[in-house]
């Protein structure tokens, strides 16, 4: 199994993988972002990602103290001074989230008061990485073509494994 809570991985993987690495590691964001455990989750690392995917960056923040996340995050000189920051409200939480681009990625940094482990980002991608793995390439290849015609990563795997509510039922595998 990968070890998805560092992006090694990455320098072996597909092109658009070692590129995605080769940007994370050359602004060394993983660096500047380790007081926040940051994970990339997403479908980069599980290769169903599609042109114009984001690389997300979750991390574990606490709201209570994001003025120094938000300080940070600017004085680290990868993010643009103008980026806009959001405070959508999931399952009842306020997050963060910041988006970008780095170079030829655009990239989604979200931020939420949970061990970056315990996020749905990374437990769907855990998931998905499973379900990838026991169906196969004409699996992942259908999935990529949902994704292609815009579903989203849950909804797709719901589509082709018949779930009721994909971003709870996956979370259950």
């Amino acid at each position: 199994m990968i070890d998805f809570t560092r992006i090694d991985y990455l320098k072996t993987g597909n092109e658009r993988q070692k590129r995605a690495y080769e940007v994370l590691i050359k602004y060394r964001v993983f660096e500047k972002l380790k007081l926040y455990s940051p994970i990339l989750a997403g479908t980069v690392p599980i290769e169903i990602d599609i042109a114009g995917s984001d690389l997300d960056l979750i991390c574990e923040v606490n709201l209570e103290f994001e003025e120094e996340f938000l300080d940070d995050l600017m004085f680290s000189k990868f993010i643009p001074y103008d980026v806009e920051v959001e405070y959508p409200i999931i399952n009842g939480e306020k997050c963060i989230t910041l988006n970008f681009i780095l170079e030829e990625f655009p990239i989604e940094i979200f931020g939420q008061n949970k061990p970056t482990t315990q996020q749905n980002a990374y437990l769907h991608m855990i998931a998905e990485h499973k379900i990838l793995q026991e169906k196969g390439e004409e699996f992942k290849h259908k999935i990529i073509e949902l994704k292609k015609q815009g579903i989203k990563t849950e909804p797709a795997f719901g589509m082709l494994m018949n779930l009721e509510n994909p971003y709870e039922d996956l979370l259950k595998l």
